[in-house]
């Protein structure tokens, strides 16, 4: 019965087409400049194509949809062929439209617009249909991933036309260095693509999460994606932070021992020097925290925190050293004091040799500092006192020598007048005696 459907319908079409022929000759001359115009339409498997054949100027010539099969659709408002999925929009001398519902991918192809001029005139039109990939799936997760671990992950989409493209993300970060593979479906005209990305598993990439996406035409800038939460278990990692730098005898400190690991550490342990807490009254161990109250000189030592999950065990160390508050020199300040000096000169007659007698006098409230910089004023004080003395000495010993030579020569005097030895000596021997009577002093 369809097939006798079919045929009468192939008939009719054919008629019409004598007809139309035979009715149009005489006025072939006129239709020379008439022709069919089209357009390509693209539309995703699902949705619905519309088919536009037009012509600026007609003298009532018929126009026709045929299927890339070269099945005749419409012939002008006539269907030709029993297809439910075909409408009719609009048919006049200048326009014929139909419109395809529910479009498959077996409906792409090339469409053509025929218009029954001397001689036949036609316009093709393509429909390209597609392929919506199916949502991407992850495969290769697991949960938990030890640190350290490589993962390899495949991300995987069917049914795409064409090819659809898969990107890697790590929170909102693109991977780069991954593979991809593209297959054709059984069908032939979609395809089969996935991507994998390899790493390895690190504590920072804990709680980290992983998409894929996949990116196409007919998803209208509205990617598909898949996404997974990684979570990494590590072993602890362990840091000791104490509440002062500067621990003083008869103070406190606390140490803060810090942990983080997955799963989470059991509480803390600490020890000193290999050992159990000395004290427990003064040294109290609160949750992670440990407070030493009261410090002296035997809480100093070697402290160790440790932390421990089902992964293994971590630890920390850290050495306290207690300052003697004692032992602390505060800074004081250096008056330096005057310094005198007094030099005696005694000059006798009978000697050819002055002495010099130098008292070098301080002030005995002078309290010198004992740190580096009350040591630097001192030594500079010493140094200005030594160089004024040598400079004394000195300035002294030129004049003393300057005075004993005017001194000989008025003892020699005497010697110069006498017309011989005996009296010489003579007057050397007076001039004794009156020296006795007379003295100089030089200060």
């Amino acid at each position: 019965m369809r097939l006798k459907t079919s045929v009468v319908l192939r008939l009719y079409s054919l008629c019409g087409i004598l007809i139309q022929v035979a009715a149009t000759k005489s006025k072939s001359k006129g239709s020379q400049g008439q022709f069919p115009l089209t357009q390509n339409v693209t539309v995703i498997e699902g949705e619905t194509a519309t088919l536009t054949c037009r012509v600026d100027q007609n003298d009532n010539t018929s126009l026709q949809w045929s299927n890339p099969a070269q099945q005749t659709l419409y012939f002008d408002d006539k269907k030709a062929l029993r297809d439910n999925r075909i409408e009719l929009l609009r048919a006049s001398w200048h326009e014929l439209t139909i419109r395809v519902t529910d479009v498959s991918l077996s409906d792409e192809g090339q469409y053509t617009c025929s218009l029954f001029t001397m001689p036949v005139k036609t316009s093709k039109a393509f429909l390209t249909v597609l392929g919506v990939p199916e949502s991407p799936q992850i495969t290769g997760f697991v949960s938990p991933v030890m640190e350290g671990d490589r993962m390899e992950l495949t991300c995987k989409t069917s049914g795409s036309k064409p090819a659809a493209d898969i990107r890697w993300f790590k929170n909102d970060k693109e991977v780069k260095d991954v593979k991809y593979l593209k297959e054709e479906d059984a069908n032939r005209k979609t395809f089969t693509v996935s991507s994998t990305m390899n790493f390895k598993a690190d504590r920072s990439d804990d709680g980290a999460v992983v998409s894929c996406r996949v990116d196409h035409e007919s998803l209208h800038s509205s990617p598909q994606i898949a996404m997974q939460v990684l979570e990494i278990h590590y072993i602890p990692s362990v840091k000791i932070i104490p509440s002062t730098l500067w621990p003083e005898e008869g103070q406190s400190i606390t140490l803060i021992c810090e942990s983080k690991g997955k799963p989470l550490p059991d509480p803390v342990l600490w020890t000193k020097d290999g050992g159990e807490l000395p004290d427990p009254e003064r040294m109290i161990v609160n949750g992670r925290e440990l407070n030493i109250h009261m410090l002296n000189k035997t809480d100093n030592g070697t402290y160790r925190c440790e932390a421990e999950n089902s992964i293994g065990l971590n630890s920390a160390e850290y050495v306290l050293i207690i300052r003697d508050v004692s032992n602390i020199l505060l800074p004081t300040t250096v008056i330096p004091s005057l310094t005198t000096a007094t030099v005696t000169t005694t000059v006798a007659l009978t000697s050819t040799v002055p002495s010099a007698t130098a008292i070098d006098t301080r002030d005995p409230n002078g309290y010198p500092g004992p740190t580096g910089t009350d040591h630097a004023v001192i030594g500079g004080i010493v140094a200005v006192v030594v160089f004024v003395t040598l400079c004394s000495i000195i300035l002294l010993g030129r004049y003393l020598a300057r005075h004993k030579g005017t001194y000989l020569t008025n003892e020699a005097k005497g010697a110069e007048d006498a017309p011989d030895a005996d009296t010489a000596i003579i007057n050397a021997e007076g001039s004794q005696v009156n020296a006795e009577e007379k003295k100089e002093y030089f200060i």
